[in-house]
């Protein structure tokens, strides 16, 4: 965990600056206000479709709106999440990247190309965002376990971001073959860097940052494995 801790620290340190300060909030307010929208448009009709659908119980009778209620909040909360992460990953990954990749790891070389990471990046972070919300539906019935509200939604958050970042931070600098060799060598890292920024999207305020956090600390957790994968080989080819 010495890694993790050390790319967490430098990820938040790169706050501080103001260009990656803006990558990192317009994708979750963007996400925010879509939604929003949507649920400004659909909560009533989706409200009253599932009251009709609820058991005739007499304790639904009073129960049942708040059940209702507290089932589309815990449905549109994993598609803005989901949502920013994907414009993070996207459009505002490639940015911060290139300003950490420059001050931190200049020696560490481009071996990908922006186009075949732009496309690769959308379709993880699709394909991971897919299993990720149907996952999350299919497992809300769990949140009523007690425990299940705290455990669940660390699991499935540690498992996207780990799924979604650990292609998208090497895409552009590891080939194909480092990019395998990394993933199966730093599992246990990037899980728990997984477990970091799942964690820190629980923490009230902090929580907007959480995608921008995730997609930083493991570019710097990334790129740094990249760079003693190919000290071990003897590459060193800076960028020019």
């Amino acid at each position: 965990m010495h890694e993790v801790s050390l790319a967490s620290l430098r990820a938040m340190r790169d706050f501080a600056r103001g260009d990656i300060l803006w990558q990192a909030l317009w994708p979750p307010l963007v996400s925010l206000l879509g939604w929003v929208a949507v649920a400004w448009l659909t909560w009533a009709p989706l409200s009253g479709w599932l009251l009709g659908h609820l058991p005739q119980w007499p304790w639904l009778d009073w129960l049942g709106p708040w059940l209702v209620h507290a089932a589309l909040a815990l449905c549109f909360a994993p598609l803005i999440y989901v949502t920013a992460l994907l414009l993070v990953a996207a459009f505002a990954l490639p940015r911060m990247m290139a300003i950490v990749a420059a001050r931190d790891y200049p020696e560490v070389s481009r071996r990908g190309t922006p186009a075949a990471a732009f496309w690769g990046s959308i379709g993880n972070t699709l394909a991971a965002g897919a299993i990720f919300v149907a996952g999350w539906l299919l497992c809300l019935p769990l949140l009523l376990v007690p425990g299940g509200l705290l455990v669940l939604p660390l699991l499935w958050g540690a498992w996207l971001n780990q799924r979604t970042f650990r292609f998208d931070v090497l895409a552009e600098h590891a080939t194909a073959d480092e990019r395998r060799a990394l993933i199966v060598q730093e599992r246990s890292r990037f899980w728990g860097a997984g477990f970091v920024s799942a964690l820190a999207a629980h923490v009230p305020f902090a929580n907007v940052l959480a995608p921008a956090f995730a997609a930083l600390l493991f570019a710097h957790l990334g790129l740094s494995a990249l760079r003693r994968l190919r000290a071990k080989e003897g590459v060193w080819v800076s960028e020019r």
